[in-house]
């Protein structure tokens, strides 16, 4: 089975130096034009427990041309046929990047993961994609986390039972020009109208991550994966 590039941090213990074997996962998804470098650092800077046993997956999206982008080719995970706010996407491009997702979802089950010790996570375009790989897969996970993103098949979706109580935080920056908070707000009030509880948190920042929104995201993983 032939899967995305990525990169894949194993858990490890500063004391015995050595790797410790993975007993959780969290696959984080980047944004538009970046690659699964952008969060290389992010496991250190969560500052967990010693102990905690997570795996890290940073997958890398394909090259593509991207219509919003004048047809530049670069890292998407699908086309952006209109930079509006509510965005013009190629949604079938996008399901195939949930396949793609899913595909390494399969690998940690087939590693021995239990798919409710799992987190599914992504930033901007990336987030568009975890919201559809979470929601419809068919087995339950631990979390999702939203960084700065949108819910781009929010209209067209066919959510799967299994994740219907599936913790769900959002993240936004209140001064996003990118992916204007309202985009995060609507996101939130999809979920809420399908029933879904979530809970959304807002930083005065630009498209990017904080130091205050690190600190949460390491909350987020501590209370659903240790």
């Amino acid at each position: 089975m032939s899967l995305l590039p990525f990169i894949e941090i194993e858990p490890f213990c500063n004391d015995k130096q050595q790797n410790m074997p993975a007993n959780a996962v969290v696959i984080l998804l980047h944004g538009l034009g970046a690659s699964g470098h952008d969060f290389e650092m992010l496991p250190k800077q969560l500052n967990l427990p010693k102990d905690s046993c997570i795996r890290f997956i940073f997958p890398h999206a394909p090259q593509i041309p991207v219509t919003a982008n004048g047809g530049y080719v670069m890292p998407a995970w699908y086309d952006i046929l209109e930079m509006t706010e509510i965005r013009k996407v190629n949604e079938q491009q996008l399901i195939n990047s949930v396949n793609e997702v899913h595909k390494l979802i399969q690998r940690e089950l087939d590693r021995g993961i239990s798919s409710e010790r799992i987190i599914i996570a992504g930033f901007s375009q990336g987030g568009a994609v975890a919201y559809h790989a979470a929601l419809t897969f068919p087995q339950k996970f631990a979390g999702l986390m939203a960084l700065s993103t949108y819910f781009a098949t929010s209209n067209s979706i066919k959510v799967t039972p299994e994740n219907k109580a599936i913790p769900i935080q959002i993240y936004h920056g209140s001064r996003d020009p990118m992916v204007v908070e309202a985009q995060g707000r609507r996101a939130y009030d999809d979920l809420v109208s399908m029933g879904y509880q979530v809970d959304y948190k807002s930083y005065p920042m630009e498209h990017e991550l904080c130091f205050e929104e690190v600190a949460d995201i390491s909350n987020f993983i501590q209370i659903h994966l240790l």
